[in-house]
């Protein structure tokens, strides 16, 4: 939940009287109700309509047309300015955290969650040392100001644990299978919503992007993605990328669609925006879209042995 008599307190402490929402698809239909709130409270509200996935999808545009972006849902993953960023911690359970220690095999577990859950790792962490398990959380970074954090896109909070086995404390396999895949670790992903404990299966992953990097190998062109969205644009890999092969071009973009790359019409693109667009929507796109470091084996200075889940660091 939003906590409004802090956030008009912050605003009005920096004098802003027009005010910028936005939030991801999933938390969008709390926006009327708080933009009411706020008209209420004397403020010019503006809501931002646009599709968003992240800190990491700032509408700038909205920005530039109030005082300031109040940002639901994330933190920052960047020094952006203008941006004011409010998360929206969810409660649950935490049983399954008591019902994943009989599974783990040493004395010491690395523990992370995202955003949504981090203000349950403390209690976490005093389930596990309770049960004689030392919980590893890494400190914040850059991209990730809490710690124990990750991102679809940084699992380095699970990488800096250093421990062979680590919990994953949320929902879905798509974090847990790239933190398998950063850190070579066994992962338990603990559902604190269903309750339920699962291992992720990264080399059925594996398995498929070997597929799409033996189809990519019958492309006359290669269409390196370059986002225009602030906390994604890779450039410099982008021309690493390009470097590569002659032919190989940059395409500015800001949404990654697949009409968009039907229309531009290359048969094999390279991911340099969100690394999830490779690995989740690959089977909405028509043609092979890589990530970075599978480009890289499809040109020879990478072997598959050497394979890495692509994150923004």
């Amino acid at each position: 939940m939003i906590k409004l008599p802090e956030l008009c307190t912050k605003l009005r402490e920096k004098g802003y009287q027009r005010v910028a929402l936005q939030a991801p698809e999933g938390l969008k239909r709390i926006l009327p109700g708080l933009a009411t709130n706020l008209r209420e409270e004397g403020f010019e509200v503006i809501i931002s309509g646009d599709p968003c996935y992240g800190a990491c999808d700032l509408d700038l545009y909205a920005r530039d047309n109030a005082d300031i972006l109040v940002h639901i849902g994330h933190t920052p993953v960047d020094n952006t300015r203008g941006v004011f960023y409010e998360t929206w911690p969810v409660n649950a359970d935490l049983t399954v955290i008591k019902n994943v220690i009989p599974l783990l095999s040493g004395t010491k577990a690395g523990l992370v969650t995202t955003i949504q859950h981090v203000h349950l790792l403390k209690d976490a962490a005093e389930i596990l040392t309770s049960a004689g398990i030392k919980p590893i959380i890494a400190e914040a970074s850059h991209r990730t100001p809490c710690p124990g954090q990750v991102l679809g896109c940084s699992f380095d909070a699970a990488r800096k644990t250093g421990a062979d086995e680590i919990i994953f404390l949320g929902t879905g396999l798509f974090h847990p299978v790239g933190i398998k895949l950063a850190t070579k670790a066994r992962v338990f992903a603990c559902d604190p919503i269903t309750g339920t404990i699962s291992e992720p299966d990264a080399d059925r992953l594996l398995r498929k992007r070997f597929g799409l990097i033996q189809k990519a190998k019958e492309a006359e062109s290669f269409g390196i993605l370059v986002s225009e969205k602030s906390g994604q644009c890779r450039k410099e890999l982008a021309e690493h990328l390009c470097s590569l092969s002659k032919n190989a071009f940059q395409v500015m973009i800001r949404e990654v669609t697949p009409d968009q790359l039907l229309n531009l019409g290359f048969p094999c693109y390279v991911n340099t925006a969100c690394p999830r667009l490779a690995y989740d929507d690959q089977v909405r796109f028509s043609a092979p879209v890589l990530t970075p470091g599978e480009f890289e084996i499809l040109c020879g200075v990478r072997e598959f042995e050497d394979y890495e889940v692509d994150e923004i660091l």
